[in-house]
Protein backbone atom coordinates (compact mmCIF):
# COMPACT_ATOMS: atom_id res chain seq x y z
CA UNK A 1 0.00 0.00 0.00
CA UNK A 2 2.65 2.35 0.69
CA UNK A 3 4.33 1.50 -2.84
CA UNK A 4 0.91 2.72 -4.06
CA UNK A 5 0.76 6.04 -2.31
CA UNK A 6 4.44 6.97 -3.58
CA UNK A 7 3.46 6.12 -7.17
CA UNK A 8 0.70 8.19 -7.10
CA UNK A 9 2.33 11.36 -4.99
CA UNK A 10 4.82 10.98 -8.08
CA UNK A 11 2.54 11.07 -10.42
CA UNK A 12 0.40 14.32 -8.93
CA UNK A 13 4.37 16.00 -8.08
CA UNK A 14 4.08 15.12 -12.25
CA UNK A 15 0.81 16.66 -13.16
CA UNK A 16 1.93 19.86 -11.25
CA UNK A 17 4.74 20.31 -13.42
CA UNK A 18 3.15 19.65 -16.26
CA UNK A 19 0.58 21.88 -15.13
CA UNK A 20 2.67 25.39 -14.31
CA UNK A 21 1.75 24.67 -10.83
CA UNK A 22 4.74 24.23 -9.71
CA UNK A 23 6.63 26.96 -11.63
CA UNK A 24 3.65 28.98 -10.78
CA UNK A 25 4.58 28.42 -6.88
CA UNK A 26 8.07 29.29 -6.95
CA UNK A 27 7.19 32.45 -9.25
CA UNK A 28 4.75 33.56 -5.91
CA UNK A 29 7.94 32.37 -3.65
CA UNK A 30 10.10 34.90 -5.73
CA UNK A 31 8.18 37.73 -6.31
CA UNK A 32 6.91 37.39 -2.90
CA UNK A 33 3.29 37.90 -3.49
CA UNK A 34 0.21 36.15 -2.63
CA UNK A 35 -2.22 34.16 -4.95
CA UNK A 36 -4.91 36.12 -6.91
CA UNK A 37 -6.80 35.95 -10.53
CA UNK A 38 -4.25 38.85 -11.36
CA UNK A 39 -1.29 37.40 -10.56
CA UNK A 40 -1.77 34.32 -12.44
CA UNK A 41 -2.89 36.10 -15.07
CA UNK A 42 1.02 38.10 -14.75
CA UNK A 43 2.34 34.79 -14.47
CA UNK A 44 0.52 32.89 -17.53
CA UNK A 45 1.42 35.73 -20.00
CA UNK A 46 4.87 35.95 -18.84
CA UNK A 47 5.28 32.22 -19.88
CA UNK A 48 2.87 32.41 -23.13
CA UNK A 49 4.96 35.58 -24.34
CA UNK A 50 8.08 33.87 -23.52
CA UNK A 51 7.22 30.97 -25.08
CA UNK A 52 6.05 32.19 -28.05
CA UNK A 53 8.46 34.78 -28.97
CA UNK A 54 10.87 32.43 -30.19
CA UNK A 55 10.25 31.37 -33.48
CA UNK A 56 10.79 28.20 -34.45
CA UNK A 57 12.51 26.81 -38.03
CA UNK A 58 11.26 24.12 -39.64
Amino acid sequence: MALLRKIAAGVMELLREIGDENAYSRHLAIHDVKHSPAEWRKFSDERFRAKYQKAKCC
